[in-house]
């Protein structure tokens, strides 16, 4: 199963950048190169474990995923209920680390996605091309969330 994982330290505390990670609407659209929407399902107005959301991204496709795990401040999980074609499975975690880096506390702020394509006889190929574009969007998505979880106004927002 092919992995994508990127990371990044930002000198804030992790309940922050849990925070800001977890925004949606328009708040999550300044931040989130990836999103076009992204909104929680069935009624819910925060997310928690077992919350669905509807993500589209910018490009086009859209997926609806369920939280499988929501643990404040240090980590959360997804997995791909429905979602783009290309797909037959997707799942991601964040992961967010107290660490200090030259006297300066912060986090270290850890994605992994993993994920399945279909048809299976082109997996080969598509899992190559999956783990470069994907590699690509999330390293770009952590980049822009750092400088977030450092943006006043976005940081008032998410808390």
């Amino acid at each position: 199963m092919p992995q994508v994982r990127a990371e990044v330290w930002i000198p804030a505390p992790p309940a922050t950048c849990f925070a800001v990670s977890q925004t949606t609407g328009e708040v999550r659209r300044r931040w989130d190169p990836f999103i076009r929407d992204q909104r929680h399902l069935d009624g819910a107005t925060s997310a928690a474990a077992g919350v669905r959301t509807l993500t589209r991204a910018r490009v086009g496709p859209r997926m609806v995923s369920r939280y499988v795990s929501y643990r404040p401040p240090t980590s959360v999980g997804m997995t791909m209920e429905s979602g783009p074609w290309f797909f037959g499975s997707f799942g991601g975690g964040w992961r967010f680390e107290a660490q200090t880096r030259d006297g300066v506390g912060g986090t270290l702020a850890r994605w992994k996605y993993t994920f399945t394509t279909r048809p299976s006889w082109l997996s080969p190929v598509a899992d190559r091309i999956g783990t470069w574009l994907l590699g690509r969007e999330i390293r770009a998505r952590i980049r822009a969330f750092a400088r977030a979880c450092e943006e006043p106004d976005i940081v008032a927002a998410a808390e």
